[in-house]
């Protein structure tokens, strides 16, 4: 097997255990933060619906980080097996701020993760709510470090050279790089969309089977709201970080649009087939001077294109459709949310075929999501560190048979994990909170729940 199949096949086996990987991390990171405003609400009201709804959604919330947990083990070994090259040139960046996220993050999430699952029974009320906020602490903590180094990938600053490793001259613009405040909102805003579909959607599930449920039309109005306030935020939030990618990669801004030649007035291509052996775009559906305007504010402004990179471009396809794929969903994701929270103001009730739109949405924050990573990974291609360390030079000696049969069963193991981890999801939902044993006054903070 040539070295070529190899470096794909590693590619495409930490590709999959990244992009499973994050399914969860998007979720939690964001439903932590939901799960404060429902247990500040029981704190704030006494009442037992904001308990039985804070019990049903720490279920889905401990099940959902366990399977990140997991899953972000099994991704780091690969660092040693399949990719020495990265720890061996920067390591001595990477490896602080991996530490850094298992150091203040992770023991973090995990030690008050036991008392928010555990402790509502043995601590007094405010700790009990302290510790769900500490949580909710952890998981953005999380999110800062490991956004931190995937950013110090893609627009490294602050380093230098010392005998052939990468070193770090100040973490301060290690830590702080150039794309890392647009990535981090960026990834913020995308777990909040994401979270908010899933409880709008996992209470719409609920509502179809038990439509007077009312712990369930609570929730939907909070997911449905989130998502509509949320959204439009992306929509903004993306825009700054694509300015941001056309100063620091430009390469990945013209694979995303697929601008094959340096031009002023350059077209916005909505639809097309990139041909990547004729360097052209085929049944092109375009925008005159659309891509100026959109990236430089000026119709007639000038874009570099893919010839201005020689032969250090990424593969402009998958670029271009996943970044389509992207921009789609969020579009449907703001007109089904805005929607959703006209519908559903004051007292009305959702109408079924809304309710259908959003168990069917449940998940479109993954698709979204996973289409934002997959532009952001691929479009960086051939580095692995932007202008630092190629991807071809980091693979390890792995074999083409090794990584084709672990590959194999990765793919087996994660399809089942996911079907299981939706089964469950929506069991729980339909089942919904159980009905309170006791009155509403009978619990209030400070005395033992």
């Amino acid at each position: 097997m040539e070295a070529s199949d190899t470096l794909l096949l590693a590619r495409a086996q930490f590709g999959l255990n990244i992009a499973f990987h994050i399914l969860f991390p998007s979720i939690t990171i964001a439903l932590a933060w939901i799960l404060v405003y429902f247990r500040a609400q029981y704190a704030r009201t006494g009442e037992a619906a904001w308990l039985e709804t804070y019990k049903l959604w720490t279920k889905i919330f401990a099940l959902t980080f366990a399977l990140g947990v997991v899953s972000g083990i099994t991704m780091s070994f690969q660092f040693g097996t399949n990719w020495p090259g990265f720890m061996n040139t920067v390591g001595n960046i990477a490896g602080p701020l991996l530490a850094f996220e298992v150091l203040t993050a992770f023991f973090l999430e995990a030690t008050f993760l036991g008392v928010m699952l555990f402790g509502m029974n043995r601590v007094p009320g405010w700790a009990h709510l302290g510790s769900t906020v500490m949580v909710a602490v952890g998981t953005s903590l999380s999110a800062f470090w490991i956004l931190a180094l995937n950013s110090w990938m893609q627009t490294p600053t602050g380093h230098t050279y010392a005998d052939g490793q990468i070193i770090a001259a100040d973490w301060w613009q290690v830590i702080f790089n150039p794309s890392f405040p647009y990535r981090l909102t960026h990834m913020m805003l995308a777990s909040g969309l994401t979270a908010a579909f899933v409880v709008a959607g996992l209470s719409a599930w609920r509502l179809l089977k038990a439509g007077t449920d009312a712990a369930a039309r609570r929730t939907l109005r909070s997911g449905v709201v989130l998502a509509a306030v949320l959204a439009p935020l992306q929509a903004v939030v993306g825009d700054l970080h694509g300015l941001n990618t056309l100063e620091h990669q430009p390469a990945k801004i013209a694979a995303m649009e697929a601008i094959w030649k340096t031009d002023k007035g350059v077209p916005l291509v909505l639809f097309a087939i990139p041909n990547e052996q004729e360097r052209r775009n085929d049944y092109a559906i375009e925008i005159p001077k659309g891509a100026s305007l959109v990236l430089k504010h000026s119709p007639d402004a000038e874009l570099l294109g893919l010839d201005a990179f020689g032969p250090d471009i990424p593969p402009v396809a998958p670029v271009f459709f996943f970044f389509r794929l992207m921009v789609g969903m969020g579009m449907l994701m703001i007109a089904l949310s805005w929607l959703g929270a006209w519908m559903t103001r004051g007292t009305a009730a959702a109408p079924r075929w809304l309710l259908w739109a959003f168990a069917g949405f449940t998940f479109s924050g993954w698709i979204a999501t996973l289409s934002g990573w997959m532009v952001t990974e691929i479009g960086r291609q051939p580095w692995l560190v932007t202008g630092v360390l190629r991807t071809a030079d980091a693979v390890g000696p792995v074999t083409g048979a090794q990584l084709g049969a672990s590959l194999t069963g990765y793919l087996i193991t994660y399809g089942l994990m996911l079907l299981a981890y939706m089964v469950v999801l929506t069991h729980l939902a339909g089942k919904g909170s159980s009905p309170p044993s006791y009155p509403s006054t009978a619990l209030r903070e400070g005395a033992a729940a």
